[in-house]
């Protein structure tokens, strides 16, 4: 039986919204167990938004998270996301809860974009070096948390022009960028990598929310390597990684 020690529970507040998600966060990587379940009860949740959605799919990756009594509001955000609630316990009331399975890919996923679907997870010989280009710190600070677990070495910019100084310091295997930032996008991030010799071949992933069809072959035009839509599945972008890295 489980020693009651190495279980911790944790309430969520009423309404996870970005600067909610960042404390949560912080919350979450201080008391998660080195060994043993966290159980989050998500009964009063009333307003759920994409960064909080992103943070329970990667806190449930590694099997020590428990979700349960999910509020309605909670279970509406995953089923317009496509997302299997299945992951969730309901019946826990109060009592020790199984930990979960990992929540399955959802619809939106590297299959959407050119056609690559990811194959199984090959076992790395060697640290692959990633590159995430996102203004959004909790994104970032997701990204990092779900390829470090992953063995990944990870190096982060803040917006389109950081990462390209970034891309002349440092050699990299992939770059993950979003599309919307302030000073430079990630199309214009992709065609500056294009049109440099030393990154005509790099594997460029599209990570963002827009999913219209214009904006994905505007992309591909560009030269990216695959677009996957937030929230993303941790194991699926690891998959896709393993994939595309060289």
């Amino acid at each position: 039986m489980q020693n009651q020690a190495d279980i911790v529970r944790f309430k969520l507040p009423t309404v996870l919204d970005l600067a909610a998600a960042e404390r949560f966060l912080d919350t979450m990587c201080r008391q998660m167990p080195t060994e043993g379940q966290m159980h989050m009860d998500a009964s009063e949740v009333e307003t759920l938004t994409l960064p909080c959605i992103q943070i329970l799919l990667a806190a449930l990756q590694g099997g020590q998270v428990s979700i349960q009594n999910p509020s309605p509001a909670v279970v509406s955000a995953f089923e317009d996301l496509g997302l299997d609630c299945s992951i969730f316990d309901c019946s826990a009331q109060g009592q020790d809860a199984a930990a979960p399975e990992r929540p399955p890919a959802g619809p939106q996923s590297i299959e959407d974009d050119f056609g690559q679907a990811p194959e199984q997870a090959e076992q790395q010989d060697m640290a692959k070096r990633i590159l995430t280009i996102d203004d959004s710190k909790t994104i970032r600070d997701m990204l990092m948390l779900t390829l470090a677990d992953a063995g990944f070495d990870v190096l982060q910019a803040v917006d389109g022009k950081d990462g390209l100084n970034v891309l002349d310091r440092e050699q990299v295997d992939v770059v993950i960028t979003d599309i919307n930032m302030p000073i430079m996008d990630g199309y214009e991030v992709i065609r500056h990598m294009r049109s440099n010799s030393a990154h005509k071949t790099t594997p460029i992933l599209v990570l963002t929310t827009e999913s219209e069809v214009d904006k994905k072959n505007l992309a591909r035009a560009a030269g990216a390597t695959g677009w996957m839509v937030k929230p993303f599945d941790p194991d699926r972008l690891i998959a896709t990684i393993n994939k595309v890295a060289p």
